[in-house]
């Protein structure tokens, strides 16, 4: 049985890779997109229990995603991890404001990352 469902939203093929086999050796459903209009789009639709989202992406960057996604009845619950290189107090603060559960900078720990996924869903499904 899976333990939930995970989009992790990354425009590099790598990190989504290791993410996926990562979070899936878990127990969890991954569900993966490579920019923020896909991670919009598949969160509508796929309902996930927690979103993984990279800042620096194409067409809509994981800010704008996040604040789409806050802004949407259907999504709006949805805990969302901010994963980026963007590492400064201004950037970490901006997360925040458009509506992040949390902020992870890269390079990241996989086994730290599933914790915090963990977590986050335990305190989610209260």
């Amino acid at each position: 049985m899976k333990k939930g469902k995970v989009l992790v939203v990354d425009d590099e093929v790598n990190i989504t890779q290791i993410l996926e086999f990562s979070i899936g050796a878990e127990g969890f459903e991954v569900i993966t997109a490579q920019n923020g209009e896909e991670a919009v789009e598949k969160a509508r639709r796929e309902q996930p229990d927690l979103i993984i989202l990279d800042v620096m992406m194409p067409k809509i960057d994981g800010y704008e995603a996040c604040r789409i996604l806050k802004a949407n009845p259907l999504t709006r619950n949805i805990p969302v991890v901010l994963l980026t290189a963007k590492g400064r107090d201004i950037d970490k603060r901006l997360g925040m404001e458009v509506g992040a559960t949390d902020y992870i900078v890269k390079p990241f720990s996989p086994n730290r990352l599933i914790e915090r996924i963990n977590q986050l869903l335990s305190c989610h499904k209260k």
